[in-house]
């Protein structure tokens, strides 16, 4: 059985978001598939249609959020110290090619959001940086060709 790596924060941010889907949604959409079905004939229901699909992406987002929670490794990244990077690590880095800097934090699978600057541990750029330190560089192949980065600070 895999497990699913989680910061605290990833694992409470799902929880939640199954808490939301199970007494918020989905009652909402049971109410929207009641309500369309008192218009009369299914077949040419729209309304009915699109609240029927809409049901089968909450069930279906359930079941996907039960398992993850139910085979999450919630990791406390407050208890990493040091400069070497590791799950959840804060880690600033600048492309050596344009001198950009970005700060990612490393984590789990299901949490990751590149707006947020969340990088999946299992990402390209993720896979490079970790067990580096402060003052390393990092190389990696991305989509538009081979990347280096300096490490410039870790937290946690």
């Amino acid at each position: 059985m895999d497990k699913y790596p989680l910061t605290k924060e990833g694992f409470l941010v799902l929880e939640q978001e199954l808490k939301n889907l199970k007494s918020v949604e989905r009652p909402n959409i049971i109410a929207a598939i009641s309500e369309a079905r008192s218009h009369g004939d299914l077949s040419e229901n729209a309304e009915y249609s699109a609240a029927k699909e809409k049901q089968s992406f909450i069930e279906g987002r359930i079941q996907e959020l039960e398992v993850v929670i139910s085979r999450a490794q919630v990791i406390d990244t407050s208890l990493n110290k040091g400069d070497i990077i590791r799950f959840g690590a804060k880690v600033l880095i600048m492309d050596e090619e344009t001198e950009e800097e970005d700060e990612y934090q490393i984590v789990g699978d299901y949490e990751a959001d590149i707006e947020k600057h969340k990088i999946s541990v299992s990402s390209p750029l993720a896979r490079a940086l970790i067990g580096k330190e402060v003052g390393d560089t990092a190389r990696y192949t991305a989509p538009k060709g081979n990347k280096t980065f300096e490490i410039l600070e870790v937290s946690y």
